[in-house]
């Protein structure tokens, strides 16, 4: 059984994941913010459990597990999973020993919502929750934007899955790139990138007027494009132009790929990332929908200074974009075309290799590749014009793998929309709701808009955005895979 394989390396996951909590207690002792009793538990607890799977596991299939690659594809469901539901825990026993009202159902969205790095929150008071929950949930996020698998795979090369591992939770098309002749040292080099470019942020922030505490939190949901603040306002709260512009910087570099960032620095080119086709289009496009809808502002009485336009269309514009859920203002209050244009970028802007979700760049450069090559036949039809990206030609079966998850991403909205519609949300609420959370993008029309979020939804409703947000995070076709009679087949 794939379960018996996975069983031991799952385990020392769980018990990594375990000693991540070390940090938000830590924080709670040092802040005396009374909370220190929450964490010790959870944390013995989940190590414990995972020590226990990992011994019953390697008394069952041996030191080397015979691991085959789709057993990647569960391990990386399992954990996603899983994970968040060991993350509740903290959250269910500080609701319930302050007389909060919190379900399972809620707890499992927000921990959900941060490992995907969505940013949709069911709770209110955040400013007044404990700095350590509040740390937590910036942390889940931080940890979930490159992936704690991939951090497992850096840190434990013992474990020897690392290839798997890798491709089931890499995004975008192209998964099997090497950028190291051994993966371990990929995955290391990622994280090294992601943390020196984190630590770079929490100085900036710091730098621009918040306290340390604020600083780490928002850095975490910076770089992780999660966008869950520790103030209900969001990044309104801070009023300051000098901390916008510095997000703005920020959520554009996590929007990049951060292997093209490692191959970079271990090539000594910073060319490089401007040559990257996928990355041009990336933050093209990001430059020119926030000229456009400043311009908009001005043009339709939004907001009569241009200069006032241009600040709040590039922190929004780029928040929306790149799937990070900030908000400084209501922008549903903007001309209607903003928002519904905001949501929809949330989808294409970010690069395969990022911490954010949705189609990709890339998908989107070798769909539109792909149509004026069909153009093109049908004007010259013995033309030989492969598709290209970056000057190189796209393998055929990469081709095919776009075309059938572009398929799945749109029947997977077409479908949770109807299923939100059947519990009686408005159209554009249940549209936008499954839009951005399948692309862990966070606010979206109505109710959950950047002005409210996901607290009024029923338990059926947040689970159906639960499921929309793990299938976002996974690209669909890793979490489908598991439901097909094929897998499960010897």
């Amino acid at each position: 059984m794939p379960f018996v394989r996975i069983a031991p390396i799952f385990g020392v996951i769980v018990m990594v994941f375990a000693l991540t909590m070390l940090v938000p207690l830590a924080v709670a002792l040092g802040m005396n913010d009374g909370t220190a009793e929450l964490w010790g538990g959870p944390l013995l607890g989940a190590f414990a459990a995972g020590g226990v799977l990992w011994w019953t596991g390697q008394r069952m299939v041996g030191r080397e597990p015979d691991l085959q690659p789709r057993d990647g594809m569960l391990l990386v469901s399992l954990a996603w999973t899983v994970l968040p539901a060991i993350a509740t825990v903290p959250l269910l026993l500080f609701y319930h020993r302050h007389g909060g009202s919190l379900t399972f159902t809620q707890a499992y969205f927000e921990t959900v919502s941060a490992m995907t790095t969505t940013g949709a929150t069911v709770l209110v008071g955040l400013d007044a929750l404990p700095p350590s929950i509040n740390l937590w949930r910036g942390l889940l996020q931080w940890l979930g934007g490159m992936g704690i698998l991939v951090l497992a795979v850096a840190i434990l090369p013992m474990l020897g899955v690392g290839g798997q591992l890798l491709r089931a939770e890499s995004t975008g098309p192209m998964k099997d790139t090497r950028l190291t002749p051994r993966i371990e040292e990929t995955a290391k080099g990622l994280w090294s990138v992601y943390a020196g470019i984190s630590l770079a942020c929490v100085l900036a922030y710091r730098w621009g007027g918040m306290s340390w505490l604020d600083a780490w939190i928002h850095m975490f949901t910076t770089m992780s494009l999660g966008g869950m603040s520790s103030h209900d306002a969001s990044f309104a709260h801070f009023d300051s132009p000098r901390l916008e512009w510095t997000a703005t910087l920020f959520m554009l570099v996590a929007s990049g790929s951060f292997a093209l960032y490692f191959a970079a620095l271990v090539k000594r080119s910073p060319a490089r990332i401007w040559r990257d086709a996928e990355w041009r289009g990336t933050w093209l496009l990001m430059l020119g929908s926030v000229l456009f809808i400043a311009w908009l502002l001005v043009q339709r009485g939004a907001v009569p200074q241009w200069s006032e336009a241009l600040r709040l269309a590039a922190f929004n514009v780029v928040s929306a974009a790149s799937t990070t859920g900030y908000a400084t203002t209501d922008y549903l209050q903007w001309p209607v075309f903003a928002p519904i244009w905001m949501l929809l970028l949330s989808g294409v802007a970010t690069s395969a290799g990022s911490t954010g979700a949705g189609i990709k760049m890339v998908r989107l450069l070798i769909l539109l590749k792909l149509v004026r090559r069909e153009l093109a036949r049908i004007i010259h039809p013995r033309i030989v014009n492969p598709v290209t990206l970056g000057g190189r030609p796209v393998d055929a079966q990469v081709v095919y793998a776009v075309l059938a998850f572009m398929l799945v991403y749109g029947g997977t909205i077409a479908v949770l929309t109807m299923a939100l519609l059947l519990t009686d949300m408005p159209f554009d609420t249940a549209l936008s709701a499954v839009v951005a959370s399948v692309n862990n993008l966070g606010p979206g029309l109505g109710e959950v808009g950047p002005a409210g979020n996901y607290a009024g939804l029923a338990p059926v409703q947040l689970w159906l955005c639960t499921l929309a947000m793990l299938m976002g995070r996974l690209e669909m076709l890793a979490l489908l895979v598991l439901f097909t009679p094929g897998y499960w087949r010897k």
